[in-house]
């Protein structure tokens, strides 16, 4: 066993004095020190040699790595492992090699600040992720914690509501908690007004739909009407009695050949899988993408192919195959 050489520690808008003492002794007792550009300006009295991250973060831990046998720190905002970079360092350096010293995160923040049961809320990120994949979240009462990717997203988060029907959800943006500069800014969505806000924000969102919206359901079968279609779909009723057979789960990998405008493989992925959309139409393809963005799983892949020749440019098995058409044609 190697050691511990690299100190994995959470701070937060207060820097160094809102530290543990022992997180603040292996910040002091570097002879590396990782951060964004704010962190490093928090310990700018710290004797160190500074590395600041690239934006590459894969070529930055490959960097970080080959300090092994020096003393390196690696600064990180809140909690290094709730969408921090914790889970990217430890594709390269075992955990046995570091120590670790989180901060609250921004989550507990919020909620502290709100009054609100954090394990009742969805804990989300838009920070190197598809904002639209919020929207997988938007039902009736729901509350939201998600962390702005840049400073326009309170704005963007905002316009997205009200176009899902959520207009009057009530959105409060929380920046920079815990430094002398903390503020927040509310409002409802549909009349949001500020186009920029400060990008360390935390944005809490009390769901609530307009008038005569129809929320979506989150078990598959949802209506026709909520696809964009030229009339190839799988109807309705059939889609979920096909979906609960194929049953499923949290990871699971679905190949929907033929997918059309995507309906299998989107509500496959608003159950919590994953899935690649195989469509040979262009045209279908750019209805299967815009689709993917309005219900919430901008994360599906989009394949041009022709089923069989295809699955061998595929990788991984496959927990379900959806066959849209076709089987009757030989081969």
């Amino acid at each position: 066993m190697t050691a511990p050489w690299l100190a994995l520690v959470g701070i937060g808008e207060d820097g160094l004095p809102g530290l543990a003492p022992a997180a603040r002794a292996l910040v002091e007792g570097a002879e590396i020190l990782v951060g964004g550009a704010r962190h490093l300006a928090f310990a700018f009295d710290v004797h160190a040699e500074p590395m600041a991250w690239s934006g590459n973060i894969a070529t930055d831990v490959i960097r970080i790595a080959g300090f092994r046998g020096k003393r390196v720190c690696v600064l990180a905002t809140g909690d290094p492992f709730w969408f921090g970079v914790g889970n990217a360092l430890l594709r390269r350096i075992p955990l046995d090699e570091m120590i670790v010293a989180p901060h609250p995160s921004a989550f507990a923040l919020a909620a502290a600040r709100l009054g609100w049961a954090i394990q009742d809320a969805a804990c989300l990120s838009a920070h190197g992720r598809k904002l639209e994949s919020t929207a997988l979240h938007f039902h009736p009462g729901a509350r939201l914690l998600i962390l702005a990717g840049d400073e326009t997203t309170p704005a963007r988060l905002a316009a997205l509501l009200a176009a899902q029907g959520f207009g009057p959800s009530r959105m409060t943006v929380l920046e920079r908690m815990g430094g002398a500069e903390e503020s927040r800014r509310v409002g409802a969505a549909e009349s949001w007004s500020h186009p920029a806000c400060h990008p360390l924000a935390t944005i809490a969102v009390e769901v609530a739909p307009a008038p005569g919206a129809a929320p979506r359901a989150s078990v598959p079968g949802l209506p026709e009407e909520a696809f964009e279609h030229d009339g190839q779909i799988t109807g309705r009723e059939l889609r979920a009695a096909a979906l609960a057979a194929l049953a499923p789960w949290p990871g699971a990998l679905l190949w929907d050949v033929g997918a059309g405008c995507g309906s299998v493989a989107i509500e496959w992925m608003r159950a919590g899988g994953v899935a690649v959309a195989i469509e040979r139409e262009g045209a279908r393809r750019d209805v299967i993408a815009r689709n993917a963005l309005a219900l919430g799983v901008p994360g599906l892949d989009i394949l041009a192919g022709e089923a069989p020749d295809v699955f061998a440019t595929l990788e991984g098995a496959p927990d379900a195959i959806f066959v849209g058409g076709g089987t009757s044609r030989a081969g």
